[in-house]
């Protein structure tokens, strides 16, 4: 019988060097698959809304969403919908999450060289500038032009779960190119909704938001590593944005680009803490004030703080955003009364085209500048069959889109652009992955 020895406590595994991806992939492959499993969710609770509010109960299932939820004292009153809340409130964990997840890509990700940023964010501008050029094009001079940022946004989620579709069939660097160019997109449509979509500003109340910015700053340089307080002032953020006039989700996108992506604790300080913890174990006497009890401390404390809290937060949050505030919001804004006549709507026929006509041209034209200006590169294996059929797929607008159409547009028309939305996210989605299916043949693997 041969024996097998095992190392002792004091001997490290050895193992090849790791470099910066390495600890990089795995978060990189637990967002996507999260984000296509969101994906699948999110169009069940899309399907759902729109067949519950053409049951008979629609009616009622509507003034439920109205229900007004907050707190009143005498003529002082406080609060908004049941759907304003999810809207106003649960989305900007949404935008938090999209923010943490773009500074995570410049900072630690495949994105961190500028020329390799470059690429998604051009193509991500000229995918915002074509719809809304489109959309104004046709709808200028009209009530429905304040709907032009409908059709300027990417859904992350449905466009992650169709790449999901095709496996192995496309290239690494175009599931990269696409997060990033819907995370930029995401960002942009929420400051257009800042810009664009809100009411009177009140500068005493945006002063205040920077003073809690300043606050968070300073408690990151004195260096409080607790998220409590960062809690705390991230809530007196909303508020007071929410009271500037601005719309309160850009909270999110602020307190995400804030968040750290640098850890504090490196891979040879941890091992150095975790080999003293071995060097001293937990003796019999219980958990006392004790030499061991505070090692044991200090290696919880390290092994935390072993990663950055932008990825800690995108842990903990990605599931929450991706099963329920997702859905939640699917469910509240989703609902529409299906007609053909909805659809035969100038306001639909725009939205319709922003998506599937300028978005990818936008895209394909921004970014070829790029490439041409010299601003940007692109990966070998990421031709232009694959850019183009990518930018049809970035035509999935559906998040973003119901969002700012619910903030321009009201009653029938409402129900129209929601209706060129859909049609336009089935249409984008069926040529994004027949052209990706094409380009991915062998003959289409080589660069356009």
């Amino acid at each position: 019988m041969i024996e097998q020895h095992r190392p002792g406590p004091h001997v490290a595994t050895v193992g090849l060097p790791k470099e910066l991806i390495d600890h990089v992939r795995p978060s990189f492959a637990r967002f996507l698959r999260i984000e296509a499993a969101g994906g699948v969710v999110l169009l069940l609770c899309a399907v759902a809304a729109v067949l519950l509010s053409n049951a008979d109960f629609g009616q009622a299932l509507s003034a439920f969403w109205d229900t007004w939820l907050g707190l009143r004292l005498g003529d002082l009153e406080a609060g908004r919908s049941l759907k304003a809340w999810i809207n106003d409130g649960l989305m900007t964990l949404f935008f938090f999450l999209v923010a943490l997840e773009l500074k995570r890509e410049l900072v630690l990700g495949e994105m961190r060289k500028p020329r390799m940023a470059a690429l998604p964010m051009a193509a991500a501008l000229g995918g915002m500038a074509g719809p809304a050029a489109l959309f104004l094009a046709l709808q200028w001079g009209t009530p429905t032009q304040r709907g032009w940022g409908i059709a300027m946004a990417t859904d992350t989620a449905f466009v992650i779960a169709c790449l999901a579709l095709l496996g192995r069939r496309v290239p690494q660097s175009l599931r990269v190119f696409m997060l990033m160019l819907a995370i930029v997109d995401d960002v942009g449509a929420i400051l257009v909704v800042a810009i664009g979509y809100s009411n009177g500003i009140d500068w005493h109340m945006l002063a205040l938001a920077a003073l809690c910015v300043v606050l968070m700053r300073f408690m990151a340089r004195i260096g409080i590593r607790q998220f409590s307080p960062y809690v705390l002032s991230g809530c007196a953020l909303w508020l007071a944005i929410d009271a500037s006039g601005l719309h309160a989700t850009i909270a999110g996108v602020i307190l995400g680009l804030m968040t750290p992506a640098r850890r504090w604790v490196s891979d040879t300080r941890l091992y150095g803490i975790l080999r003293q913890v071995v060097a001293h174990p937990a003796g019999r006497a219980g958990s006392g004030n004790t030499r061991d009890r505070k090692t044991l401390l200090i290696a919880e404390l390290a092994a935390r703080e072993s990663l950055s809290p932008v990825e800690r937060l995108e842990m903990a949050l990605h599931p929450w955003v991706s099963f329920c505030v997702m859905p939640l919001f699917a469910l509240a804004n989703a609902g529409l009364q299906l007609s053909w006549e909805h659809a035969r709507q100038p306001v639909a026929v725009a939205v319709f085209l922003g998506f599937v006509v300028g978005k990818p041209a936008g895209i394909v034209l921004f970014s070829w500048l790029a490439l041409r200006a010299g601003l940007a590169s692109r990966a070998p294996e990421l031709g232009w069959r694959m850019l183009v059929g990518g930018g049809f797929l970035a035509g999935i607008g559906f998040t973003m889109a119901l969002l700012i159409a619910d903030l321009g547009l009201n009653g029938q028309v409402l129900d129209s652009a929601k209706m060129g939305i859909f049609l336009a996210s089935l249409c984008s989605a069926g040529l994004g992955l027949a052209l990706l299916l094409w380009a991915s043949r062998p003959a289409g693997r080589a660069p356009g």
